[in-house]
């Protein structure tokens, strides 16, 4: 249902042409390519940065690549934008709500918007109300709504005109846990019903709860794909998170790193500079675990805490990069570039 290739985008400085960045700017897609097949409900998940919202943003015809293709439905995005628009319904991350219009009055006028007939519009009002529970304050003014009335008026009005696709960044973000467990399960009803759902997401458990396949992107590119199952049972074993001391450092850490990497079973082993300097590792079975912490003592290490879990979306993706996503997201913090930001959002 929807095709991305080889799209590039760079921000600033110029376009990037044939795979080089440009000079000065940006780089927001890297070649990121992409296909989700109808009827599925796929998950994008990666940090703030990473170009899931740009690559959105493209899919849905509000901005154009510096290179590289878009379909959905078979229909050229960049060539006939118009008729793409019609198959899709968008939700961004940011809710852009009128407050002086009651919820069905911005419905109404959205329903206008797409040339709806007042009969068909007002039926399928109906409709959406039922099924995002919006009964009890449809009809308030929405400057008194709550984030989740918001997100959840934002969510009809992108299915007003029944699309084929739904494309939703960052869905949840900011709601409470009923709000969220609220959206779940509408998202999946569409699925069922045949709605093709295309959602970003930075929430590992998020993109593990509901999607039937998922994408990881990291720097502007897809570094990993499949469903969440097969993605974690690829690992081949289970998730360990050690530290050798209530507070360590760097260098100690480094140093835990390297005698870990001689232990038989011991696979990907990485420092979480998030949570004080702990490793996470997998391990190939049990057997690892007391292996490495008589390695451990005898090097006059011994293990402070260990926790040993299946693995996650987490460690998906620490296999992928060698980094935790939340690591991530504060290398992607300490990095930002508040100018490009900027411009990014114009």
């Amino acid at each position: 249902m929807i095709e991305l290739q080889q799209l590039r985008k760079c921000y600033g400085g110029g376009k990037a042409r044939g795979g080089a960045k440009a000079g000065g700017g940006v780089q927001a897609l890297d070649g990121l390519t992409l296909q989700v097949p109808a009827g599925s409900l796929y998950g994008l998940l990666g940090p703030n940065g990473a170009g899931k919202t740009t690559a959105l943003r493209i899919l849905c015809t509000l901005l154009a690549p510096d290179s590289g293709s878009v379909r959905v439905g078979g229909v050229d995005a960049l060539a006939e934008p118009r008729a793409v628009r019609r198959l899709l319904g968008y939700v961004a991350q940011e809710v852009a709500i009128d407050k002086i219009l009651t919820g069905r009055e911005l419905l109404q006028l959205q329903g206008d918007l797409y040339h709806l007939q007042a009969s068909a519009r007002n039926q399928r009002i109906g409709e959406l109300i039922e099924l995002l529970g919006m009964a009890e304050w449809i009809d308030r003014r929405c400057g008194g709504y709550s984030g989740g009335m918001r997100r959840r008026l934002d969510l009809a009005a992108g299915l007003l005109h029944r699309p084929q696709v739904l494309v939703l960044d960052e869905p949840t973000v900011g709601l409470d846990i009923e709000s969220r467990a609220a959206i779940w399960g509408v998202l999946r009803q569409l699925r069922d019903g045949g709605t093709t759902v295309l959602l970003s997401s930075h929430y590992l458990e998020e993109v593990d709860a509901l999607a039937d396949h998922l994408a990881i992107i990291e720097a502007g590119k897809v570094i990993a794909e499949g469903a969440p199952s097969a993605l974690k049972a690829a690992l081949g074993g289970d998730r360990v998170t050690l530290r050798v001391r209530e507070f360590s450092d760097a260098d100690e850490a480094e140093r835990v790193r390297r005698l870990l990497h001689t232990c038989a079973g011991v696979r990907q082993v990485v420092v979480n500079q998030a949570q004080g300097f702990s490793l996470n590792l997998v391990i190939e079975h049990d057997g690892v675990i007391e292996q490495l912490r008589r390695q451990l003592a005898e090097a006059d290490l011994p293990v402070f805490a260990l926790a040993q879990s299946r693995p996650s979306l987490d460690d998906v993706y620490l296999q992928a990069t060698g980094r935790t996503l939340m690591d991530a997201e504060l290398a992607v913090a300490g990095s930002r570039d508040p100018k490009a930001e900027r411009k990014a959002s114009m």
